[in-house]
């Protein structure tokens, strides 16, 4: 896409029937937010994030009742299983021994090098991956005491450490992360250590917030990233339902045309023009095209001087007027409805462009 800079080399990291590395597109994560050790309520979450488009899950192993919970779940979903491991290098170990796609260990509290170095040896054997992921509010306490505080460059000293280790014993199917909950520091530790690996990067603003407030930090940081190349799979952290992290997610890449999927809905913020009430319009839109997984953008305009001109790219759309509305088609008028007729008229229309792509 036009303006998008080159994405940034690296290798390929396989995490189950996924492919994660520059080769291949940018793919979207989540985390469950069910006790593991309750499989049947893992599975079902994990079942609608699939559902919503999620590609890779992860799941935290508090301990070995967890752990040993990994198998049985992994049989009954369709995506990557990840396991999230603090603490007990041990509990990957189980881990892996359930069948799980991929690990994410925190190197500031996973233990000493000699269990890393066992987990190596024991993920590479195999064939799992490993995601070093960094958060700034756990870092190693011998970093916050040379570096001050949690950087950028204790954040990237903390990632090579870890890597280092793993490359030493034979090991290099690596992730790496750096999530600080400040936009800025988290760009600044991708950009710097972008330069020094050849490894994917899985990029995320850790603990953004709600919905709302965690939507536009982690919008504006993997935005920037994006932009710039770097970010090879995504995870946006929300606090409550894990679905809508999948759902900003994908909207995130949408909008950088980096994936298509679904409905791209454009709307006009309204003005004194407008005669109809455009943002119900809009959530109904919206609420009923939520299914649609073929890429179309739809566009829903206050009136005819924001409509078929501004929405002109638009593969469908309609613009409001008093008591009436169009429908338009790139860029040109359709036909002309009633206004309680538009939105019904307009997933009429949008049908029949599904139905054109899919044959169905």
């Amino acid at each position: 896409m036009s303006g998008l800079r080159k994405r940034r080399e690296t290798k390929s990291v396989r995490c189950g029937s996924v492919w994660i590395g520059s080769n291949h597109p940018v793919t979207v994560q989540s985390m469950t937010t069910t006790d593991t050790r309750d499989i049947d309520q893992t599975v079902k979450q994990i079942q609608m994030l699939d559902e919503n488009g999620c590609e890779i899950v992860r799941v935290a192993v508090p301990d070995f009742e967890a752990a040993e919970a990994l198998g049985p779940i992994k049989k009954k979903i369709g995506i990557p299983l990840i396991a999230d491991i603090h603490f007990n290098y041990q509990l990957a170990l189980e881990a892996i021994k359930q069948g799980i796609d991929g690990l994410r260990i925190n190197p500031g509290n996973i233990g000493s090098e000699q269990g890393i170095a066992v987990l190596a040896k024991t993920a590479k054997k195999g064939g799992v991956p490993i995601r070093i992921g960094v958060n700034s509010g756990s870092l190693e306490k011998d970093l916050l005491i040379r570096h001050g505080r949690a950087s950028a460059e204790a954040m990237c000293e903390s990632a090579l450490r870890h890597m280092s280790v793993l490359e030493k014993h034979g090991y290099e199917d690596i992730i790496i992360s750096l999530k600080s909950t400040d936009v800025h520091t988290t760009i600044d530790a991708y950009l710097r250590i972008s330069e020094q690996i050849p490894y994917p990067l899985h990029i995320g603003i850790t603990e953004a917030g709600p919905y709302a407030s965690g939507s536009v930090k982690s919008a504006v940081g993997m935005g920037i990233l994006l932009h710039s190349g770097i970010g090879d799979t995504i995870r946006v952290s929300l606090t409550g339902d894990p679905s809508e992290e999948v759902r900003v997610g994908w909207d995130i890449l949408v909008s950088l045309g980096l994936r298509q999927r679904g409905i791209d809905l454009i709307s006009c913020p309204t003005c004194g023009r407008c005669e109809i009430d455009l943002s119900a319009v809009a959530e109904e839109v919206e609420k009923r095209t939520k299914g649609i997984r073929i890429p179309l953008k739809v566009a829903v305009m206050g009136c005819v001087v924001n409509g078929p001109g501004e929405a002109k790219e638009a593969d469908v759309g309609l613009a409001g007027g008093r008591q009436e509305g169009v429908l338009f088609s790139k860029g040109e008028v359709i036909k002309k409805v009633p206004e309680k007729e538009i939105v019904p008229e307009l997933m009429k229309e949008i049908k029949r462009l599904v139905q054109d792509k899919t044959g169905k």
